[in-house]
């Protein structure tokens, strides 16, 4: 086993591991990728402040988030398909993160289901939910994710229609996967995936199959996920499942000042500054670029909290001091799993949280709840300088 010290390495693990669709699934954005790259390199051009002579002792990275105590402000990602990066994938990252002491997201489009997290973990987690046409299906998961005790709603809002993802299509990305010349090739040289996932308890979408009339396999699965997203998604809809769920609700999808007032405006607890990963609007500015101004835009009205782009420790900083409370990885995370299951996740949590604790002592500070945009030289025109509509 090479010795790993960063996230890159666990990428390079996880490409090595898994099948060419999944791989590419976790690690690609929509068209031509734009926002995807810079989601991540705009990060970079954030510098650190270093201080010096700075008791150093004592230091801490707890944190909260919707008021739940975190070891450190960062919750995994809601990402579809994680059980296909792993075997059991989305239970295995469940336990890894409630060890760790962080949040875990689960996707409505993930393998294993609502309950086969909850049988897995002793904590809640949260669940991710996608708008459907299907209302009653919706108001089902609702309840599931009531009866599992999960601890927060995430509502994502910028789904309504899927964006074009080139390699997906030109994969011919399935679950399991369609056994083609091409794809039985790939699979023959990742024979410890394979063996892995002959023992998974699931290989399809564990939150839909057998509870939707008419999906009872994943052949009709693609055609219904297709038609299943509705373009009809407003705030008022936003409103209504937020009163079905009664608990804790955090909008992700927030990439405009005026959308982050209207989720404020409706009593959201928490605000995700997303781009889906660079997945969705291609073109669209970086969620790093955007935090100051929504954060700014909407003040202490609502907690707000980010995800793309974050790799490191140092990323985790960075997004924090410019006024996030609250950060998230999926890519990172993913990497942990592809690369060696729970104990892939583990190694990423790991890794974020040494690079965040060394960071923050360097940048002279003891508390991650003291960091602030002083810690930062941040480029004059780093949210740009663009003609008004």
């Amino acid at each position: 086993m090479p010795v790993i010290t960063n996230i890159q390495d666990l990428k390079e693990l996880h490409e090595r591991r898994v099948p060419r669709m999944f791989y590419d699934y976790a690690e690609s954005g929509s068209w031509s990728e734009q926002t995807f790259r810079e989601n991540v390199s705009d990060f970079q051009k954030i510098r650190l402040r270093q201080k010096v002579a700075v008791d150093m002792t004592g230091r801490s990275t707890a944190s909260r988030m919707v008021g739940e105590e975190v070891t450190m402000p960062v919750a995994l990602s809601p990402i579809g398909i994680a059980g296909m990066q792993h075997a059991d994938g989305e239970m295995k990252a469940a336990r890894a993160a409630e060890k760790f002491g962080v949040p875990f997201t689960l996707s409505t489009m993930s393998i294993n289901s609502i309950e086969d997290v909850a049988s897995f973990t002793t904590k809640p987690f949260w669940f991710q939910l996608y708008m459907m046409r299907d209302t009653d299906f919706v108001s089902r998961l609702i309840q599931r994710a009531k009866d599992a005790k999960c601890s927060a709603l995430v509502i994502t809002l910028d789904l309504q229609i899927l964006g074009q993802r080139h390699k997906d299509i030109k994969n011919g990305l399935s679950t399991p996967p369609k056994l083609t010349l091409k794809t039985m090739a790939n699979l023959a040289t990742k024979w410890a995936w394979g063996i892995e996932m002959l023992s998974a308890k699931r290989r399809e979408f564990g939150n839909i199959i057998g509870h939707i009339d008419g999906i009872s396999d994943p052949r009709s699965l693609s055609t219904w996920a297709a038609e299943s997203f509705d373009p009809s998604l407003d705030w008022n809809k936003v409103a209504k499942i937020k009163e079905e769920w009664g608990g804790k609700i955090i909008i992700k999808g927030i990439l405009d000042e005026e959308d982050a007032r209207m989720a404020a405006k409706m009593g959201a607890d928490a605000i995700i500054v997303s781009n889906h990963g660079g997945r969705q609007l291609d073109g669209a500015l970086s969620s790093i670029r955007m935090l100051r101004p929504i954060v700014d835009a909407v003040g202490d009205q609502v907690e707000v909290h980010i995800d793309g782009g974050i790799r490191s420790g140092q990323d985790v900083l960075k997004a924090l001091a410019m006024g996030a409370k609250g950060t998230y990885i999926g890519r990172a995370f993913l990497h942990g799993l592809g690369a060696m299951g729970q104990q892939g996740v583990t190694k990423a949590l790991e890794i974020i949280h040494k690079e965040l604790d060394t960071t923050m002592a360097l940048c002279g500070e003891t508390k991650v709840t003291d960091l602030s945009r002083h810690n930062l030289l941040i480029p004059e025109d780093f949210e740009g300088r663009w003609q008004k509509p």
